[in-house]
């Protein structure tokens, strides 16, 4: 149901919903509306002032002011492919799909959450760019949903130790911690450990970055990539592919499981020196985890290699992933983890 400003109530047929960014679009029959004027999100500038508009704590037709505190904000962990602006104008519980509008009255994001302990604002709000909402929605109304690139490969971070142990002297660009057999990389020659410096001729600067920018690519067309490999820098062209929902593994280029908040790669004496592990452990390294996940809240920590699954001997992180795809987490599964010298046993479960 939509509520007009001035009372009216109408039931929205729904015409298209894309979870991975948490946006819908909804459509009624009426003639007699205004719509805003959608501006430019790319444009927008830090420290700009923004307005912030919605029924905060039920109390509609609210705005609050603020500014533009910050852009490309990603590992929020609100929705699958993230890329907020952030903002200090006040958004609260009942914000939520309002429109974040510049000075000029164009709408450049939709209010989205807050950073917050106690439910109320602390000055921390992000907002989905209009920019990424019109794609969405472009792709919503002509094909009922949204049709993404894809390159089927598992990328992760660099730090500074990562990096080193491969000779790259930089921590901008994301790692390749495993290909897909037959997807788009492999079948250009991506390989395994390559360090993704480059997209079509533009810095990569980190994952989400990397992520979104070919999720906005057209399947069918061609990317190139600047890549370092043991020692030297080259260039490798790729056909976009189509990510397909039902892809089990690396379905959005990614290797962090957002329904547990970890990142695993295989364990290799590369990992071992990188992370401090004891030579010779191999399974499924755990390099980076969300402490407000079910990993996190289980007691996974980074350096962790997980050695089996409910007794099944784990020999890397394609092999966890594929143990995974076939448990019930709502269950509860058991792990068997190596922490610097001593083994424990982990239990995964999702709240009920």
């Amino acid at each position: 149901m939509v509520t007009l400003s001035d009372k009216r109530e109408m039931r929205a047929e729904k015409v298209g919903v894309d979870p991975m960014t948490d946006l819908a679009v909804l459509r009624i029959k009426e003639s007699d509306l205004k719509p805003a004027q959608l501006g430019d999100s790319e444009s927008l500038k830090v420290g700009e002032w923004v307005v912030a508009a919605g029924s905060p704590f039920g109390l509609s037709e609210t705005i609050t002011a603020g500014i533009v505190s910050a852009k490309g904000r990603a590992n929020v962990h609100i929705a699958e492919y993230e890329d907020f602006i952030q903002t200090d104008a006040a958004i609260n519980p009942g914000n939520s799909g309002g429109p974040l509008v510049n000075v000029r009255g164009e709408v450049v994001g939709i209010n989205t959450a807050i950073a917050s302990h106690g439910g109320g604002n602390n000055g921390v709000g992000f907002a989905i760019p209009i920019n990424m909402a019109k794609s969405v929605m472009d792709n919503l109304i002509h094909d009922g949903h949204v049709v993404r690139g894809w390159l089927g490969i598992g990328i992760q971070p660099l730090d500074e130790p990562l990096a080193k142990s491969f000779g790259y002297s930089s921590t901008q660009g994301v790692l390749v911690g495993e290909v897909l057999p037959n997807g788009p990389a492999a079948k250009a020659g991506i390989e395994q450990g390559d360090i993704v410096a480059k997209l079509n001729g533009g810095t990569v600067t980190d994952v989400m970055q990397l992520r979104n920018a070919v999720a906005t690519m057209k399947p069918g067309s061609h990317a190139t990539l600047d890549v370092f490999r043991d020692g030297r820098s080259k260039t490798v062209t790729v056909d976009i592919g189509k990510l397909d929902d039902s892809e089990s593994r690396f379905a959005a280029d990614h290797n962090i499981s957002e329904d547990l908040g970890l990142a695993v790669e295989d364990a290799t004496p590369d990992t071992d020196r990188a992370l401090g592990l004891r030579p010779g452990v191999r399974g499924a390294a755990v390099t980076e985890v969300d402490p407000a996940g079910v990993a996190g809240r289980a007691g996974l920590h980074p350096g962790d290699v997980i050695l089996n699954v409910q007794g099944e001997k784990t020999d890397g992180a394609s092999k966890f992933r594929d143990q995974l795809a076939h448990r019930d987490l709502k269950s509860g599964v058991r792990l068997l983890v190596q922490s610097g010298n001593m083994q424990r046993f982990v239990l995964l479960q999702e709240n009920s």
